[in-house]
């Protein structure tokens, strides 16, 4: 059960909306019902994708997100800059933690300059 007091702190910061335990779920649900949760999908597997220690499954993670959301075929494509999109090429046959972090940083900006004000009105 959310409380109020935590609704109305959402709607203060886009950052409390994301770090919060529930948040990102309503977040979510709210951008499935508007056909546009890859963006969201994509900033979470790259919150779990930098948790990764093993090289393994970061590469495997990797590959995995390159192909869902990067690749220009992606059926989730998100919508990032050319040289973001070249840089995340170059890198995915040896990823680092940080590989994907550029690509978040935009997608965060889109979601919290785009679809937060939408969610916010809902």
């Amino acid at each position: 059960r959310v409380s109020l007091e935590k609704v109305l702190q959402w709607s203060q910061s886009f950052e409390d909306l994301v770090r919060s335990k529930y948040g990102p779920m309503f977040y979510k649900t709210y951008l499935k019902m508007e056909r546009s949760d890859e963006n969201t999908e994509f900033w979470l597997a790259c919150e779990a994708y930098m948790k990764i220690t093993s090289q393994g499954k970061r590469i495997s993670m990797a590959r995995e997100l390159f192909m869902s959301y990067i690749h220009s075929q992606a059926l989730n494509k998100i919508n990032t800059d050319s040289p973001t999109r070249k840089a995340i090429m170059r890198n995915i046959q040896e990823p680092v933690q940080s590989c994907f972090d550029a690509a978040q940083r935009i997608i965060y900006r889109h979601m919290e300059r785009d679809s937060y004000p939408q969610f916010l009105e809902s």
